[in-house]
């Protein structure tokens, strides 16, 4: 990975994480359905990224955002969760031809089907596992499933939004 691509994904992680903390945090529909736009730094990574190395700013990113919000490891354990089962999910979609090995996470490049299938149940997986956390027994439980769908759902169509609006189209050659 040449050192441009690095800052790009070292910017990519200061906006994310500056507009979830600043700005999505505060944005809730119904006070169901919360935005975990920081996703899109895990999810948008390239697709051979070591694992450990994936494992590693999984748990910075998720600390770094336990830290902000005082939630107590609950935002560390779903994203290295997340970032635990992404290859998995990526070896479960692969294309019959295989990934190239500069390919990255993007919607005008792998497709929409393989883009939705694969963002909604990583994000999906990841709300599951912070909502659980947060809830800390079963008392309301209805609630909270409401809460994983909406979430998933509006965190889901702002990632599309994000590679809409922020990727590069597909390239002629493919």
């Amino acid at each position: 990975m040449n050192s441009l691509r690095i800052i790009g994904h070292a910017l990519r992680f200061v906006v994310l994480m500056a507009m979830q903390v600043l700005f999505m945090h505060s944005l809730v529909l119904f006070d169901t359905g919360f935005c975990f736009i920081y996703l899109a730094f895990l999810l948008f990574l390239p697709i051979q990224m070591p694992p450990v190395f994936l494992l590693l700013l999984a748990f910075v990113t998720g600390f770094s955002l336990d830290i902000f919000f005082d939630t107590g490891g609950i935002h560390a354990a779903a994203t290295v969760l997340l970032a635990y089962l992404r290859p998995y999910i990526l070896l479960l979609l692969t294309p019959r031809d295989g990934y190239d090995q500069n390919d990255s996470v993007n919607l005008h490049m792998m497709g929409w089907r393989w883009f939705l299938v694969y963002s909604f149940i990583l994000i999906f997986l990841h709300h599951l596992t912070f909502f659980f956390l947060e809830l800390a027994g079963i008392k309301l439980i209805g609630f909270t499933l409401l809460k994983i769908v909406v979430s998933t759902l509006f965190t889901g169509i702002v990632m599309i939004i994000i590679q809409l609006l922020f990727f590069a189209r597909r390239r002629s050659g493919r």
